[in-house]
């Protein structure tokens, strides 16, 4: 597949548009959840719903988020003292049927993910001096969808030392990764299509959703049942 690099404002209209119906990096950890499958189904259907809505599934934002989106930049011109450092900022990279937002790019091979903590969390972070293993799926996603040899991982917050991580890319890791993200968009092509089959329309026509679905084939209604683990999905919704 073929990167392709989006310099647009996250955040903004044409970003949201951007990843609408395919699974990011920043959700990559609950495409690996173990359990019962009811975190990853739940992430399933709300990329089901941005193909056929058109409105993005979360975009709430609180005081918290948006103080940390503030403090973003001061992180990053942090970094970039600290490094003699050019952080290239883009919107978003999609890369077939998945897709990330970074932070930063840097030069030609690496890229750059900002966290910010409250001092208590920051300072743990400080002492183990290491990738939080909670943002291992997120940083790994990122160097296999931008196909990027190295990521710094930085977390930061106000009056005390930023730490920088750098991470290399786990190819066990990104093989099983990118495995079970092609799973997951099989699975979402299949509801997809059977959605369409059943009168449904998708909201994001002409916006070269039509070329990143595909012609999903039949399946098997033993299929639908493994997907959903449950019954047929428009027949349990129905109220007759």
């Amino acid at each position: 597949m073929t990167v392709e690099i989006f310099d647009c404002e996250q955040g903004s209209e044409e970003w949201h548009h951007l990843h609408l119906g395919i699974p990011t990096s920043s959700n990559f950890a609950a495409i690996l959840a173990k359990g019962e499958g009811k975190t990853r189904r739940t992430y399933l259907m709300k990329c089901l719903a941005e193909r056929f809505t058109g409105e993005p599934a979360d975009s709430f934002v609180n005081a918290h988020m948006e103080r940390g989106k503030a403090m973003e930049d001061e992180a990053r011109n942090l970094y970039a003292f600290m490094y003699n450092a050019e952080p290239r900022r883009v919107g978003f990279i999609r890369n077939g049927k998945m897709g990330c937002s970074p932070d930063s790019l840097l030069g030609d091979k690496g890229g750059l993910e900002i966290k910010t903590k409250l001092g208590h969390l920051q300072l743990e972070a400080l002492f183990a001096d290491k990738l939080p293993p909670e943002h291992k799926a997120q940083v790994q996603g990122c160097l296999m969808v931008a196909e990027r040899e190295f990521w710094h991982f930085t977390s930061f917050w106000p009056r005390l030392p930023l730490l920088v991580v750098p991470v290399y890319r786990d190819e066990p890791y990104i093989k099983i990764l990118r495995s079970e993200v092609d799973r997951f968009n099989d699975d979402l092509d299949a509801l997809t299509a059977k959605l369409i089959s059943q009168g449904a329309q998708l909201a994001v026509e002409g916006g070269g959703m039509e070329e990143l679905i595909g012609t999903p084939g039949p399946r098997a209604q033993e299929d639908f049942d493994r997907i959903l683990g449950a019954p047929d999905l428009m027949k349990a919704a129905a109220p007759f």
